[in-house]
């Protein structure tokens, strides 16, 4: 079989597998076997399959580009070539980014376990390295690449290729002077020892030693209370700094006579200002750090457009790739594009082009084996069903058969929904001891009785009868279909999460009785009444969120509402008496006919949360629509809605989803900003995933915080319904003035060579800071470039921001390589929400285009955060 012959640099000349594992993982670890791909010959040869997705690797391939090893046929390509290769002789080795798979196929079980276990031990002691190792690791790597001649030292021209390959440009007497000084053996060359100290000469940071002294007395060491006052006052750490402190002595300082003293060196200084503590990005926040008890409707919802393409929209190949990487990145909502197939079986593509195409049962399988491995939290998929009846039944059993309990095929209360249900487990609205602190009593609130021909006002009820405002609700039993005797749950709107229950002695506890706050009054309202003027019997307010994780919600057409499939009070329609409903009752008769003639009800059935229907109108969509109904909109009419209509969208999202997708225009998967759709508070803003670019950066940049769970909350005054926000308008922003961002571009660190470029090039480096938000935010500006230095560039330059809404804002810093005759190159970049920046002396660890860790390229910067004047204070 034609193909290419990948293996392993040395150490793997042993046939017994116990042997030569352990002498090649000893050889790693010492730095003498870089664990790289290479094209060649070799005693334990595997086949590279070669298909479209990847080519052969023309450079060696670190280790620490390999995310993990699938066995098997775990993909397109081996699954094609099944019937020829038994599965235990295939494997797949998966890199991090958009960077093509490789399927191999070894010459037998034995040698394919050789690859496997090797790869994934090499995997893991990269993966479990800690700071310190990862430093030497580094200097390990450099004297790999700058050793040609492989034996074991360098003289004084290997050196200089060395310098132009770490970016820097250096006048060859200060470099000779510096291999001199670090030849302590005189022997003209560099070995061990002698390279090290080379490489920490080259290294040494004269901002960070300058910054150390300034809080170190005698200019050595930092003290327990001298490293306590540096991160009080240039950290702003205010919480347990004294325990901080003992922690970072012990975790980074690498001398044990200063750890036994409670001391910080230069070294761990250092080292600690380069860790995930000395970062720009709040470790609190990496973790799961927000309120997963509101509704889905809360939250920004990470979201990809045509999920199954990994290359173009016309004739790019479709993949389940596209799901296992949308997955892996916290993506919780995916697309499908569902046609009729071969044999009755459903395929997977981008109608009327020429893209590949993949069963939709590779698909829903690839689903539930990834869906959750990111996070716990629920994937919506959303359906774009082109399928002919009976092909949508086979997509309806298919979903069932192979998701199983996965798909969530009814409410989680077997009820109508009052709003979205939240992702998480969380204070639910309508438990006992819940306060609806948005429960206002007065003469406006009416007690309905619903065999009453009028309101009776609160006024006439006796004292006490009605309770406080904020009272605690006594009682209530979640997905239960009792309530106390004389009453019925009430949903309150205004606070979004809450009900309660009433009993009006008065009135008689014989009947059912209302309480209809000031939010949801106005008797003629279709959307809260029956046909006899007064409010409908309730459905269920939120259902328990915990049930919805590991959950996947289908989205997509629906025959009929959520209602005509429940039990209970409040299923049925209401008739209609007035000419008006007459016509719209009509209108929805019809629209239910035509869903019935090309819509397979058992593939309707499968749709509970996330209906899809055309959009109106807002007014429209308040009146009649629900919120486990959900809108989608190309990018084009959603611009239209900003700019027109921009509080309206605000309020719309509040409490139903909203769908944003790329034009069709865009068949170069490019990607439209997402930042606009959720100045106006958008959930689902899909994104062509396989494209990178600023776009991508800033979707990345949002979710990368709260565990990466692919939901992040939406500020307060999203949330709310009767919100005045308006993002192009500042009249509607509420506090007192706008934040002071300053952001002191000090230095750069190891930034990467441009790719493409020639050997001895060297980078000129210049820093853009970019602010991406409400418009009156949008800003950007950039340092002078340095000139032929990408190792250790100098800024030392200022740039200051001004944000009216920090909490929508996202921080986009971008290192390119200056060149005054064409467009700048990229070189790295890093981004991420205001919210999540840690003010004080901070590293900023650059990402590639891609999205990968590029280490150890990294920005030094210093961040202050200034609060406008209180009006104490003006």
């Amino acid at each position: 079989m034609d193909g290419w012959i990948a293996q392993w640099v040395d150490g793997w000349m042993s046939s017994s597998v116990d042997g030569w594992m352990d002498e090649w993982m000893d050889e790693w670890k010492k730095g003498w076997l870089e664990g790289q791909l290479y094209v060649g010959s070799a005693p334990c040869p595997a086949v590279l399959v070669p298909h479209r997705q990847a080519s052969p690797p023309s450079a060696p391939v670190s280790i620490s580009d390999v995310e993990t090893v699938r066995e098997g046929h775990q993909s397109e390509v081996l699954q094609s070539l099944a019937d020829e290769f038994p599965p235990e002789r295939c494997f797949t080795i998966v890199f991090y980014g958009r960077r093509g798979n490789l399927d191999l196929i070894a010459g037998s079980a034995e040698e394919a376990q050789c690859w496997v276990q090797g790869l994934r031990q090499l995997i893991e002691v990269a993966t479990s390295m800690d700071q310190r190792e990862k430093i030497d690791q580094w200097i390990r790597d450099w004297f790999q690449k700058a050793d040609k001649n492989k034996d074991g030292r360098m003289n004084f021209k290997e050196v200089q290729r060395l310098l132009k390959m770490m970016n820097v440009d250096m006048n060859e007497d200060h470099a000779l002077r510096l291999f001199q000084a670090a030849d302590k053996s005189e022997s003209g060359t560099l070995e061990g020892e002698e390279f090290v100290l080379f490489y920490k000469t080259l290294t040494q940071r004269e901002e960070v030693l300058s910054l150390f002294q300034d809080f170190s007395e005698d200019g050595k060491k930092l003290t327990l209370l001298e490293l306590v006052d540096f991160l009080r006052q240039e950290q702003l750490e205010d919480e347990g700094t004294e325990e901080l402190a003992m922690e970072l002595i012990d975790k980074y300082e690498p001398s044990e006579t200063a750890r036994a003293r409670h001391a910080l060196s230069a070294d761990g200084f250092l080292m600690y200002l380069c860790s995930p503590e000395g970062s720009i990005f709040n470790p609190r926040h990496r973790a799961l750090w927000q309120d997963m008890s509101q509704p889905l409707c809360h939250y920004f919802i990470s979201s990809s457009h045509n999920t199954y393409l990994i290359e173009d929209q016309i004739r790019g190949q479709s993949s389940i790739e596209g799901y296992i990487r949308a997955l892996k990145r916290g993506c919780r909502c995916l697309e499908v594009d569902c046609w009729d197939g071969p044999n009755g079986e459903p395929m997977v593509y981008h109608g009327h082009t020429f893209t590949s195409k993949i069963p939709f049962r590779e698909v829903v399988s690839t689903l539930g084996k990834y869906a959750f491995k990111t996070s716990d939290y629920p994937v919506i998929l959303s359906l774009e069903n082109h399928c002919s009846m009976e092909q949508q039944e086979v997509l309806a059993q298919q979903l069932k058969d192979i998701l199983g309990e996965q798909l969530l095929t009814a409410t989680t209360d077997g009820r109508v929904p009052t709003q979205l249900p939240s992702p998480e487990v969380g204070t639910e609205c309508g438990h006992a001891g819940h306060r609806c602190a948005a429960w206002e009593w007065g003469e406006e609130v009416a007690l309905l009785s619903r065999g009453k021909a009028s309101p009776v006002p609160a006024s006439s009820c006796p004292a006490g009868a009605l309770g406080d405002p904020g009272d605690t609700v006594s009682s209530c039993s979640q997905g239960s279909q009792s309530y106390p005797q004389g009453c019925l749950p009430m949903p309150c709107r205004a606070g979004q999460q809450s009900r309660a229950f009433l009993s009006c002695p008065l009135l008689g506890a014989e009947r059912s009785w209302w309480c209809w706050p000031p939010a949801m009054q106005g008797l003629g309202n279709k959307k809260s009444h029956g046909e006899d003027g007064y409010p409908k019997v309730p459905t269920s307010p939120s259902p328990t969120p915990q049930e919805l994780k590991h959950k996947i919600l289908l989205k997509g057409k629906k025959i009929g509402r959520l209602e005509d499939m429940l039990d209970g009070p409040g299923d049925e329609a209401p008739d209609v008496s007035d000419d008006d409903n007459g016509a719209e009752a009509e209108e929805e008769r019809r629209r239910v006919k035509k869903d019935k003639e090309n819509l397979a009800q058992a593939l309707s059935d499968c749709i509970i949360y996330c209906k899809s229907v055309s959009f109106r109108g807002f007014q429209e969509a308040r009146s009649h629509s629900r919120p486990s109904e959900i809108s989608s909109f190309a990018e084009a009419k959603a611009r239209k809605l900003i700019r027109d209509t921009g509080n309206e969208f605000v309020r719309h999202n509040a409490w139903q989803l909203t769908r944003i997708y790329p034009s069709g225009m865009r068949t170069d998967s490019s990607n439209y900003s997402p930042q606009e759709m959720w100045n106006v508070g958008c959930q689902i803003v899909a994104l062509n995933f396989q494209t990178a670019g600023m776009e991508m950066d800033l979707c990345d940049g949002l979710f990368s915080q709260n565990g990466r769970c692919g939901y992040v909350l939406k500020p307060p005054f999203m949330r709310d319904e009767e919100t005045l926000f308006n993002p192009s308008d500042p009249g509607s922003w509420e506090g007192p003035g706008p934040i002071t961002l300053t952001i002191q571009v000090i230095s750069g660190q190891q930034l990467p060579k441009v790719a493409n470029t020639k050997d001895g090039a060297v980078i000129d480096p210049l820093v853009r800071v970019e602010i991406h938000g409400v418009p009156a935010d949008q800003a950007r500006q950039e340092t002078k470039y340095i000139e032929n230095n990408g190792f250790n560039p100098r800024w030392d330059e200022t740039l200051q921001f001004q944000l009216h809404v920090p909490e929508l804002a996202l921080v986009r810093f971008v290192v390119e390589d200056y060149d005054k005759t064409s467009r700048n190159d990229f070189v790295g970049q890093f981004t991420l929400a205001f919210t999540n920046i840690k003010p004080g002396y901070r590293h900023i660890h650059l990402l590639s285009k891609d999205g990968t860790t590029i280490p150890p390229s990294s920005l030094f910067v210093h961040i202050r955060i200034t609060e406008p004047p209180g009006p104490e204070q003006d």
